[in-house]
């Protein structure tokens, strides 16, 4: 019988140990580690992401459980009053780097988007991470609440979050927005939230095309009306000048403005772009498809630790929410490597009973189809 590693090994596999100890260099802070290293650490909190530990307690006690099958990853087990140290006082850009080292090794990604167009696109979003205002004071957020937020640039080639970034819950979502370097040619998909023209310019002057809703006071003048089918859902497909003050300013150019009704809410959108050539149709469609980030803030809050935590500091909540960025693209190569159409949900709940099975990844991730003819099951479900 072939030997194999553990899923977990494997998992780890993209992670290169020598580049990652040149990171761990670079990142760190007071004296020498004696007790455990920034690999320890890495590996006792990815555990816990992908296997559901819900304490430091139940983290010790697992790695512990598996001190024999640790060894061939090159780590051992760590103390709970260690790890809870190195959560604190180890800078959490480590992990930082690490997912941005990751993100470059995502293998061949699924054939793209699902338009015609060429362009890369981007859903640009952000949502709350809620925290517990007694336990966690210094991140008082508004009205008696804590939270941190999570700004994610997805692309939609491969649904990977290539922009990320994690603040305080009062930092706006336009001020992060504004840092994402997209390419020359992207089109960015965003709502109502990161509406400034002096934005809309700059985007403009560097070639990146956005769609976005258009809020109810803005005013303008429209230049051009273009043919729309009628009896379609779109209505108005429009060419505009925004005229008030704050636009001038910003020496705004011309925009697109298309109207849109829903064809099963019958609701109506409209929607505001600087892409001139695509069709008001697509238009409307691509703002559609931002949900698609939606659903990534859902997969990785229902799936990934980062609701409940196992520090009380902002360094180690930030450790904790940059690891599980790090698993979750580990998942995704897994993904892409076996070739399994399955979701994350699914490949979890496969990893966290078959961890430290020694078993092939692809056979884990995508087992064989069952040959057995049905009358033998059959057969068996008589007796």
């Amino acid at each position: 019988m072939a030997h194999s590693n553990t899923a977990f090994h494997q998992v780890l596999h993209p992670v290169s140990r020598h580049e990652f100890e040149r990171l761990a260099s670079t990142h760190h802070v007071g004296q020498k580690l004696r007790k455990a290293s920034r690999w320890d650490q890495f590996v006792g909190l990815l555990m816990s992401q992908l296997s559901s530990r819900q304490s430091l307690r139940d983290i010790e006690a697992n790695l512990e459980s598996q001190r024999h099958k640790l060894y061939h990853l090159g780590a051992k087990p760590v103390a709970k009053s260690t790890l809870a140290r190195l959560n604190e006082k180890q800078p959490y850009t480590l992990y930082e780097a690490l997912f941005h080292t990751l993100l470059s090794r995502v293998p061949g990604r699924a054939s793209g988007h699902k338009f015609r167009f060429k362009n890369p696109l981007y859903s640009l979003d952000s949502s709350l991470i809620d925290l517990s205002l007694k336990i966690f004071p210094w991140a008082d957020y508004n009205r008696g609440k804590a939270a941190m937020k999570l700004h994610v640039g997805l692309n939609h080639d491969g649904m990977m979050p290539e922009f990320v970034a994690v603040t305080h819950g009062k930092e706006s979502d336009l001020s992060q927005g504004r840092r994402f370097p997209f390419k020359p040619g992207s089109v960015v998909v965003f709502d109502k939230g990161y509406t400034d023209y002096s934005w809309y310019k700059s985007l403009t002057d560097k070639g990146v095309f956005f769609v976005s809703r258009m809020r109810p006071n803005m005013r303008y003048e429209v230049l051009e009306r273009r043919e729309v089918s009628s009896g379609g859902a779109v209505q108005r497909d429009e060419v505009i000048q925004i005229t008030g003050l704050r636009a001038k300013r910003a020496r705004l150019s011309v925009l697109r403005r298309v109207v849109y009704i829903d064809p099963e809410t019958q609701r109506e959108y409209v929607f505001i772009s600087n892409h001139m050539r695509l069709s008001a149709q697509t238009i409307a469609s691509i703002y559609k498809d931002r949900w698609q980030v939606e659903l990534f803030f859902k997969a990785i809050k229902q799936n990934l630790k980062i609701r409940s935590f196992v520090g009380t500091s902002r360094n180690a909540i930030l450790t904790q929410i940059w690891v599980a960025m790090c698993a979750y693209l580990l998942i995704a190569i897994a993904r892409f490597s076996t070739r399994t159409g399955w979701s994350m949900q699914r490949i979890l709940r496969v990893l966290q009973i078959s961890l430290f099975e020694r078993r092939c990844l692809k056979a884990l991730l995508k087992p064989p189809k069952s040959t057995e003819p049905i009358g033998s099951v059959q057969g068996r479900l008589a007796l």
